[in-house]
């Protein structure tokens, strides 16, 4: 086994066991660990299979495996992209309702707090 292999295999195993620690500890959800777990098992699936890596891009049309690793990494930042911008998207909307809920409360705060002094200023 050459040092490269040895190399790609620690660093896949690696990440597999940092998402799976975080999640463990709660500081990553599961929801959003799938991609990282499943790019973690696509990255170890070929750091330890060599021949793996070459028959897929052979058979994608790719004549030059690192090749076949970059593009699989820059489809990977994509879709994590895109999913990143839709939850922020989503966390944005919700901060805005919540922002407006939070003003109609203090509003009717204010209108209540007003009638119970009119309420008391009556009484005495």
């Amino acid at each position: 086994m050459d040092i490269i292999r040895v190399l790609a295999t620690m660093v896949s195993l690696g990440i597999l066991f940092l998402v799976l620690e975080l999640i463990r500890r709660n500081r990553l959800k599961e929801k959003y660990s799938l991609l990282w777990l499943f790019s973690s098992v696509v990255m170890l699936c070929f750091s330890l299979s060599r021949e793996l890596l070459h028959t897929v891009s052979l058979s994608i049309g790719i004549k030059y495996p690192p090749s076949f690793i970059f593009l699989l990494a820059f489809l990977f930042l994509t879709v994590i992209t895109i999913h990143i911008t839709s939850v922020i998207s989503e966390l944005s909307e919700r901060n805005k309702a919540l922002l407006q809920e939070i003003v109609l409360l203090r509003e009717a705060l204010k209108e209540r707090s007003g009638k119970e002094d009119e309420q008391e200023s009556q009484d005495k």
